[in-house]
């Protein structure tokens, strides 16, 4: 979903039994703040993907393995879910200039060097300057992954809420217009989840 010049929106899980996610919110350049909103549904079912040597990554946004995702994101990024089989490795490029982290959800991995010692669940390893990443598991256990890197906008964030802008004046703006229903929330009164 790019959120642009205003969307009202609710996420909650379908379904039965307990879920488990990941959710990514990308800040957009000031240029983008007031596009309008848009939004791309992406099934689990079509995510595409690819598997070489124990390793298999489903490409939620960008490229890997020769595989491109459909999401167009206006903020250059991608969103990668790695699994790799016990004695197992991948390495993926990374633009250089971009930010990265890897977020480990199952197992546990050596990234960057094959010294450093293992990541488990629920940590992250935020990635510094280079071209890629290495990642290794050398456990007896299936280790999971996600691999998340954008390009930096190098721009102020003002957050308030779930308002992100560029100055507290736009932020301000933004409010009023939720207030008022207008500029892009002209259907925010009446809406209700479903």
């Amino acid at each position: 979903m790019t959120a642009g010049r205003g969307i009202i929106h609710s996420e909650m899980p379908a379904g039965e039994g307990v879920h488990k996610g990941l959710q990514l919110w990308i800040n957009l350049s000031s240029q983008y703040k007031m596009i309008e909103p848009r939004y791309q549904e992406l099934l689990s079912k079509d995510i595409p993907s690819a598997e070489e040597d124990g390793v298999e990554v489903r490409v939620i946004a960008g490229e890997s393995m020769g595989v491109q995702s459909p999401v167009y994101t206006r903020t250059p990024a991608m969103y990668l879910d790695f699994s790799l089989r016990p004695s197992t490795q991948v390495h993926q490029h990374i633009p250089e200039s971009w930010n990265a982290f890897a977020y480990v959800i199952e197992g546990e991995g050596v990234f960057g060097y094959q010294n450093n010692s293992p990541i488990p669940p629920n940590h992250m390893a935020v990635l510094g300057p280079g071209n890629g990443l290495s990642v290794w598991n050398r456990s007896s256990k299936p280790l999971r992954f996600v691999l998340i890197a954008g390009q930096p906008l190098n721009e102020p964030v003002v957050q308030y809420g779930p308002f992100v802008m560029n100055t507290q004046a736009e932020i301000d703006q933004t409010i009023e217009d939720y207030h008022y229903s207008k500029n892009g929330f002209e259907m925010a009164k009446h809406w209700r989840s479903h």
